[in-house]
């Protein structure tokens, strides 16, 4: 029996294994011994997680587990944690899953009863959340938004108002692009902070307004490179209505007046009952 079989990991199961984000020095104990003991090790790119694994003389076979073989990888995954072979999931950088492959591989073992173990460690999202200085009590993880600025701004206008921190990634040739449409949809003014290349050499943590982060960003070609987390403060401005008396008596002709009040309470994310009852001091003044 080889060494890697000799240690705590149970057969059959999958193990979703984070891995540094640039810091070798961010796995886990515990992420070394169960990739050591593991059947098999997935890999979103074999030879970028080769580097990993040589660098700690980590001799477990690996197989190529991505986005384009998913399918048909999943499947064969599937036969070996049922011949009671042990997997561990890794990505090329931080915790699988997260803008990363493995979800349908996740799903399928859980839809066999197959265990599925998370072996926790570090996560880019989580690293900037906590060196961004925004509320970290509520957040929205948004991921990569898409490559054309139309369909983007779309994605941001969606989020404008919401009043959660907001978390994204970003690709290095779209940061000053993505950066102006967020100025542009969320407004100059809104704070944000750049985490680029977290715990690596040349770390950045930025916070500014968006607009003189756009300046930032544009007047440092080095800021445009590496990997990078955007976290950007919440609407702190709900939305409100001053004079949505015309069109609330309009609805109201129409609908029950507890139900053209919801409709407008909903429209304009303001409190059912106060719509309610002005819709009724109206009624009672024409």
């Amino acid at each position: 029996m080889t060494e890697r079989h000799t240690h705590h990991a149970q057969a059959g199961t999958l193990y979703i294994v984070a891995t540094p984000i640039g810091n070798l020095g961010d796995i886990s104990q515990r992420a070394l011994d169960t990739l050591k003991s593991v059947d098999v090790i997935a890999c979103e790119d074999t030879r970028t997680s080769g580097k990993l694994l040589s660098f700690f003389n980590i001799s477990t076979p690996t197989i190529a587990y991505h986005e384009h073989n998913a399918d048909s990888q999943t499947a064969r995954i599937i036969d070996m944690l049922n011949a009671g072979k042990s997997v561990a999931l890794i990505s090329d950088a931080g915790t699988p899953l997260i803008s990363d492959p493995g979800f349908r591989l996740v799903r399928t073992a859980h839809e066999h009863s197959l265990p599925t173990v998370p072996i926790a460690g570090a996560c880019a999202m989580v690293a900037a959340l906590s060196v961004a200085g925004l509320p970290s009590d509520k957040f929205s993880f948004l991921g990569f938004l898409p490559a054309k600025s139309a369909a983007r701004q779309s994605v941001l206008n969606d989020y404008k108002d919401r009043s959660e921190t907001l978390i994204f990634y970003e690709a290095p040739h779209r940061i000053c692009e993505s950066v102006a449409d967020m100025a542009a949809v969320f407004g100059g003014e809104r704070e944000a902070t750049l985490c680029r290349e977290i715990s690596k050499t040349f770390e950045t943590i930025k916070k500014l307004p968006l607009a003189d982060l756009l300046e930032f960003i544009n007047n440092d070609a080095n800021q445009q490179k590496g990997e990078i987390v955007l976290v950007i403060a919440g609407n702190k401005q709900p939305k409100t209505a001053t004079n949505y008396d015309d069109w609330l008596l309009a609805l109201a002709e129409e609908l029950p007046p507890k139900k053209a009040s919801g409709i407008v309470a909903q429209v304009l994310g303001i409190k059912k009952g106060e719509v309610y009852d002005r819709l009724l001091a109206l009624q009672n003044n024409s």
